[in-house]
């Protein structure tokens, strides 16, 4: 009896301690956003949040908060297309789509297919192509939700250190994954991948975590230790302090990538292709600082 009695308080007390342990809080994202087109002046942020050809938006429904990054590929210029409109009506798009409710938070991927569907069924055919990185953090559940089309990309930082990190994805040298819409006479000789071909992932997050989601203007530029330097500067959840950081981030990346003796994260990636590669690499650069913080309606 006494055994029987004992095993059955010490099973209460688990089972009561578990739930008193258990945050009940939600959660949510205080993000601030900075960058500018490679040859813009900086912090010029155009119409649609793009800085040169990367687009971005940042979203909040009542379950989570969604943040995108895409990078529209420049190369599509040569045929008369502006890159900017493909990556600012796909990150558009996604936003739009978040603040209808129309999507499931554990699967940013649903986002980028939504989204991608609808430039596809457009009657006047948007061409061009981008990358695309969305990370979703659901609120009750306290998880982030992520995935990644091509070499944009997110860091989640706890007490200094990297703990989580997207996987660049390439086909090869300089040639990222991506969506795209060719005309006609063109498809099949457009690299086109499909949202589903996005690296997802999920995990548990903690407040005070800080989530960095940036174009690879950014890392192209900055390896960790340089970014995890700067964000040593960040205190507290407070906008103000986040909004400057993120602007330090940006503005160090953009005068590295103009220095022709600084050995880049890029031109070490090069030299392993064995590319003779020194230097930043010039690009949009786009950066999106969060930190987890509880959430206030």
């Amino acid at each position: 009896m006494f055994s029987v009695l004992s095993c059955g308080r010490l099973v209460a007390r688990a089972v009561l301690g578990g739930l008193s342990q258990t945050d009940s809080r939600d959660y949510s994202l205080v993000t601030a956003s900075c960058g500018f087109g490679k040859d813009a002046r900086k912090g010029i942020l155009k119409k649609g949040m793009c800085y040169g050809d990367d687009a971005c938006f940042i979203a909040r429904h009542r379950t989570a908060d969604v943040l995108g990054v895409a990078d529209g590929v420049g190369g599509w210029r040569d045929y008369g297309v502006d890159p900017s409109q493909f990556s600012e009506t796909l990150m558009r798009t996604c936003e739009r789509l978040v603040k209808e409710g129309r999507f499931v938070p554990t699967s940013p991927v649903g986002i980028l297919t939504s989204s991608y569907c609808e430039l596809l069924q457009n009657k006047v055919p948007l061409l061009g192509s981008s990358t695309a990185c969305l990370v979703v953090l659901d609120r009750t559940s306290h998880r982030l939700h992520t995935a990644n089309l091509g070499d944009s990309g997110f860091l989640v930082v706890r007490a200094g250190e990297v703990v989580h990190r997207s996987d660049e994805q390439q086909h090869y040298f300089n040639t990222p994954f991506q969506l795209s819409i060719a005309p006609p006479e063109a498809e099949g000789a457009v690299l086109s991948d499909s949202p589903d071909a996005a690296d997802s992932s999920s995990f548990d997050v903690q407040l005070g975590d800080i989530i960095l989601t940036a174009t690879d203007g950014l890392f192209d530029n900055m390896p960790d230790y340089m970014i995890l330097q700067e964000l040593k500067k960040l205190k507290n959840a407070n906008y103000e302090s986040i909004q400057q950081t993120a602007r330090s981030i940006a503005e160090q990346a953009h005068d590295l990538a103009y220095d022709p003796n600084y050995m880049s994260p890029f031109a070490q990636f090069a030299c392993d292709y064995g590319l003779n590669v020194r230097g930043g690499k010039p690009d949009d650069i786009t950066v999106l600082l969060s930190i987890v913080a509880e959430y206030t309606d």
